[in-house]
C-alpha cells in the first residue's frame, strides 16, 4: 500500500507541476497582449496641439538651412515643391523647377570649403494655405580657396501642401555695400 501512495504523490506532483507551468505560460502570454499595441487616449482627450503655423514655418527654415550648409541635398528637396521658382542673389535668369535649382545648387556647393550662413530678422506671414517670410542673413565662406563674406534678404513663399509647408518661390538678393564717399580736399590745402 506504501508502494501506491508514492506512486500516487509523485503523480499528484508531477500533475501540479505541470498545471502551475501551464498557468505560468497562459499568464505570461495573457500578459504580454497588451505589449506594442497603442492605447487609444479617452475620447474626451484632446489630440496634442499643433504649433502656430509661423512657428511650424521657422523650425523648417532653420532646416532648410542647415541642409543647405551641409549640402544634402535630399534633406533640402524636402522643403521645396518640384515646381519651385528661385531667384538668386547674382544677375541671372531665374530657376524653374527643382531640378534646375538643385544642379545649380550643386554646382556653386563644390566651390565652397567651410562656411556659415546665419539669419536675423525673420517675420513669416501666414494666410490659409499660403505663408511667406522674409528674413537677413550674413555668410561667410570659403570659396574657390579666397575667404568671401555677404549679407542679403531672403522672401521665401510657402504652400501648406497636406501637413507640411513647401517653398513655391525663394528670392534671395545680396546686399551691396556703397563704397566709402571720397575724401574732399580741405579749403586751404
Amino acid at each position: 500500500m506504501k508502494m501506491n501512495s508514492v506512486f500516487a504523490r509523485r503523480r499528484l506532483n508531477r500533475w501540479l507541476a505541470a498545471c502551475a507551468a501551464l498557468f505560468f505560460i497562459a499568464g505570461a502570454a495573457w500578459a504580454g497582449q497588451g505589449k506594442g499595441k497603442e492605447k487609444k487616449p479617452p475620447e474626451n482627450q484632446a489630440p496634442p496641439l499643433r504649433p502656430p503655423e509661423n512657428q511650424v514655418i521657422d523650425r523648417e527654415i532653420s532646416e532648410m538651412m542647415g541642409a543647405w550648409q551641409v549640402g544634402d541635398t535630399n534633406m533640402l528637396h524636402k522643403y521645396y515643391a518640384d515646381d519651385v521658382s528661385v531667384v538668386s542673389g547674382a544677375y541671372e535668369s531665374p530657376l524653374m523647377g527643382w531640378q534646375s535649382y538643385v544642379n545649380a545648387y550643386a554646382l556653386q556647393h563644390k566651390r565652397m570649403g567651410p562656411l556659415r550662413l546665419d539669419r536675423r530678422n525673420t517675420t513669416i506671414f501666414v494666410h490659409g494655405d499660403i505663408a511667406w517670410a522674409t528674413y537677413q542673413w550674413e555668410f561667410t565662406a570659403v570659396v574657390d580657396g579666397k575667404p568671401l563674406g555677404a549679407r542679403g534678404h531672403t522672401t521665401l513663399v510657402f504652400e501648406r501642401q497636406g501637413d507640411h509647408w513647401l517653398i513655391v518661390h525663394d528670392h534671395t538678393s545680396q546686399v551691396c555695400e556703397a563704397p566709402a564717399a571720397p575724401e574732399q580736399p580741405k579749403p586751404g590745402s
